[in-house]
């Protein structure tokens, strides 16, 4: 499965990059094993596990953490408020 996934706010800035297009293993179904995969990744990527109510779109529409992914999903994480 492939898909893009935006970053936005101070998710972005510890990252340093707006968004990325990858391939997730079988065992990535939700958005919060997406989470959890990229979290995983250790150094900025903690961010998306440790930003206190983050908050994810898949689509473009607000989702729950435990919504199911599929192939070629936008998911967009940020923290509760984002500056513009």
């Amino acid at each position: 499965m492939s898909i893009k996934v935006l970053f936005f706010g101070g998710i972005r800035e510890r990252l340093g990059v707006a968004s990325t297009i990858i391939a997730l293993p079988t065992d990535v179904l939700t958005v919060a094993d997406l989470r959890d995969h990229l979290a995983a990744q250790g150094d900025g990527w903690l961010a998306l596990a440790q930003t206190k109510n983050l908050r994810a779109a898949v689509n473009q529409t607000m989702a729950a953490m435990d919504l199911a992914i599929s192939d070629d999903d936008e998911i967009a994480f940020f923290p509760p408020v984002t500056g513009g």
